[in-house]
């Protein structure tokens, strides 16, 4: 017979909680009746992150370089290393070249200014396109390939 695990006062079988002090209780899960094998818990493969293979690959977009790296490290099925690839290229590309724009867009004349504001302006915009259509796709299971960026990602990486 079960007791309270908070007032020690006994209590029936199934109760979910205590009579004399309203304590919730742990129920136990039931016995699975005799020559029945209790159910597997799916335990993830080495080298795989426990994520559906799509999840993984749109994952690895959603942060940029950061989750590409993380899943590029942890994940090492081919769908998911591609997509993984591909975003540390494209997104680590894309920092690096921030980091060569914007001194120049700081120290530059009114029309540098306004050119250089103007570019960054466009690359953000395609970026974000790019950014979400490469989710869109690594989700429905799709190698999309950015053209050049895919074949930069194979030079650095080696393929997929």
């Amino acid at each position: 017979m079960p007791h309270c695990t908070k007032c020690g006062t006994a209590l029936a079988d199934n109760a979910s909680f205590c009579t004399a002090c309203g304590a919730p209780q742990a129920v136990a899960a039931p016995a699975p009746p005799a020559g029945v094998p209790a159910p597997a818990v799916p335990v993830a493969a080495p080298g795989e992150s426990g994520l559906q293979e799509n999840v993984a690959a749109l994952l690895s977009y959603v942060v940029g370089w950061i989750t590409g790296l993380i899943f590029f490290l942890v994940d090492k099925r081919p769908n998911v290393q591609f997509h993984a690839r591909q975003s540390i290229t494209l997104f680590g590309g894309l920092s690096v070249l921030y980091f060569v724009l914007v001194p120049v867009m700081g120290i530059g004349t009114f029309v540098g200014f306004g050119l250089v504001g103007l570019l960054i302006g466009v690359i953000d915009l395609a970026a974000f396109v790019l950014w979400i259509i490469c989710m869109i796709k690594a989700y429905q299971g799709e190698r999309f390939r950015i053209p050049v960026v895919a074949d930069l990602s194979e030079k650095i990486f080696g393929k997929v």
